[in-house]
């Protein structure tokens, strides 16, 4: 792992500040000085008039997907739309929920004049419209649900010939998927456009067509929504003129009759729009096959140049849109001069950002060490705190490192390995102050061990053959408890260890049995003799015995002693 040096870690970050700081400034000054107005504008029209067509491929794809799941590609459908209603009602609701705008309406019509549609007013209602013969008038039902009970709403006023709309004839006469004619829909006014497809009956000979309605108008939201300068327009039109929708300017009109028709982009009440259509009108007719961003400008009348961005999408279904954004030039060098600005105001900013980070560096350095103080006060006066982390790779970071080694040397015992009497009473009193702080309890019980006779071992065996029964003891003492629960040496031969979550006495009777089971089980020395343990135990409980860890400890140690007096007055 790398290793840096405190001065490094001061300098490195000014250093490298200073140098982006200025590379910064650099740049952004070359590339104001470098940058001309003809690349700007083409790059920005460009890439704002692809973003309609992919504003409009997102917009019309939910068409394909609906028709697709209302008859899938090879399904066939009945004469009679009566013996497969259910079947026919459940695709129309499907294909109608996957884009509920713009294709909440999904409907399909036969050559015997019967007609099925589904009108989706929100993700979990609709409308269901029903004939079944020619002459009858179709009937609304109100749906709650894919499988709701259809309920009676009306009948229509004016009968619904399916065979003679736009739709139904356009895809008769067509193999693959068609569009008509943009129109203004009787319902909601706004414009729409309608997707059909020709379905095959079981008989393998054509049986009917299937459409489904996108409206147009959050199509023209989005479009009245870019923001792309201050007088800047875009619009999307037919090859005819006709506008689709636009940024400034409204793509339905009402005559002194109050009736509704369509707009051209020459009789849009916005000046701009209707002089960059003019403008562009006759190349429209020469690369309308051309689907890649193209850029024009022009001179208008007041001599100001205004730069044109356009382009065409098509699907395979039909589908030819023109997609058209214009901005005067005077948009454009606003830009630049806010780009000056902005360079200046970048300098400004990045000078201060310097500054903080510098400030936060040296905070980040005296935070630690002021911490790695703090620590070695407590341990020059007797308090062993929980180990600190603080994660650096420099001098700082060894030093931390180095006193954590420290703190928990001083808590381990240095022959057994395990936690040492000090280290076991923070223990304790950890817990006993997270009780009284959150005002809970937290039952546990603190169990003596002694060794008896340890001394003996000692006399007989030696001080090195005692130090391996204290290990041994230790460490079987230790696997013995559970996770959460901590052992510890107390002093000499005597042990200590707290067992959490004890509710009762009854319940530690069974874990000291087994516990006496394990520590007592012969000890074999390296000359293959073996020493049998036996040793005494003595518990106290928290808080029944006391809430005070001195209190608790000798209680534990008295319990202890009678038990290892009763011991020997027995042998």
């Amino acid at each position: 792992m790398t290793k840096f040096s405190l001065r490094s870690v001061l300098i490195f970050p000014y250093v490298t500040l200073v140098i982006c700081l200025a590379l910064a400034i650099g740049l952004l000054s070359y590339q104001t000085g470098s940058y001309a107005v003809q690349t700007v504008s083409t790059h920005l029209l460009k890439e704002t008039v692809s973003r309609l067509s992919q504003a409009i491929d997102r917009h019309v794809v939910g068409s394909v997907s609906a028709l697709e799941t209302a008859f899938p590609a090879g399904i066939t459908t009945p004469t009679d739309i009566q013996t497969d209603f259910d079947g026919i009602r459940t695709r129309l609701w499907t294909a109608s929920s996957l884009y509920l705008d713009p294709n909440n309406y999904v409907y399909y019509g036969n050559k015997s004049g019967q007609a099925i549609g589904l009108y989706r007013d929100s993700l979990n209602s609709g409308e269901l419209r029903v004939k079944f013969t020619p002459e009858e008038h179709r009937t609304f039902y109100k749906l709650d649900g894919i499988n709701g009970e259809p309920i009676f709403a009306s009948v229509e006023e004016k009968n619904f010939e399916p065979r003679v709309r736009p739709w139904f004839q356009a895809a008769w006469d067509s193999l693959d998927d068609i569009w008509t004619s943009v129109y203004i829909d009787f319902g909601t006014q706004d414009l729409v456009a309608t997707r059909a497809r020709r379905i095959q009956g079981e008989d393998g000979e054509l049986e009917g067509v299937v459409a489904t309605d996108m409206s147009l108008k959050s199509l023209n939201t989005f479009v009245s929504t870019l923001n792309i300068s201050e007088n800047a327009i875009a619009f999307i039109i037919e090859p005819n003129g006709m506008l689709i929708a636009s940024s400034h300017s409204a793509n339905i009109k009402r005559d002194e009759n109050g009736a509704k028709s369509r707009v051209f982009a020459h009789e849009s009440e916005n000046f701009l729009l209707a002089d960059v259509y003019q403008h562009i009108k006759p190349l429209l007719s020469d690369n309308l096959e051309s689907l890649e961003p193209q850029t024009i400008n022009y001179k208008d009348q007041n001599n100001k140049s205004i730069y044109i961005g356009y382009n065409i999408f098509e699907d395979e279904a039909g589908l030819k849109w023109i997609n058209i954004v214009a901005m005067p030039s005077e948009d454009f060098m606003g830009g630049i001069k806010h780009n000056v600005l902005q360079t200046v105001l970048i300098g400004i900013f990045a000078t201060a950002f310097v500054t903080i980070i510098g400030l936060l560096v040296l905070q980040w350095v005296t935070k630690d060490i002021k911490l790695l103080s703090k620590a070695v006060n407590k341990v020059g006066s007797g308090f062993l705190e929980k180990p600190i982390y603080i994660q650096r790779k420099d001098e700082i970071g060894d030093l931390a490192k180095n006193f954590s080694d420290m703190q928990k040397r001083l808590q381990t015992d240095y022959l057994t390995r395990i936690p040492n009497r000090y280290a076991f009473e923070q223990h304790l009193q950890a817990t006993i102050t997270k009780d009284i702080t959150t005002n809970t309890i937290t039952p546990f019980v603190v169990l003596f061990f002694d060794l008896n006779d340890f001394k003996n071992i000692n006399d007989l065996f030696g001080h090195e053959t005692g130090d391996i029964v204290l290990r041994e003891f230790a460490f079987r003492l230790k696997n013995t408890i559970s996770q959460g629960d901590i052992a510890a040496r107390y002093a000499g031969d005597e042990f200590v260890v707290m067992l959490n979550n004890i509710k009762d006495k009854e319940e530690v009777e069974p874990i000291v049995l087994e516990m006496e089971k394990v520590l007592e089980q012969p000890i074999k020395l390296q000359d293959g003799e073996e020493l049998n343990l036996r040793t005494a135990i003595g518990a106290a409980y928290y808080p029944a015995d006391s809430d005070n860890i001195e209190q608790l400890l000798n209680i534990a140690d008295t319990v202890m002693y009678v038990n290892k007096t009763t011991m020997k007055m027995a042998q």
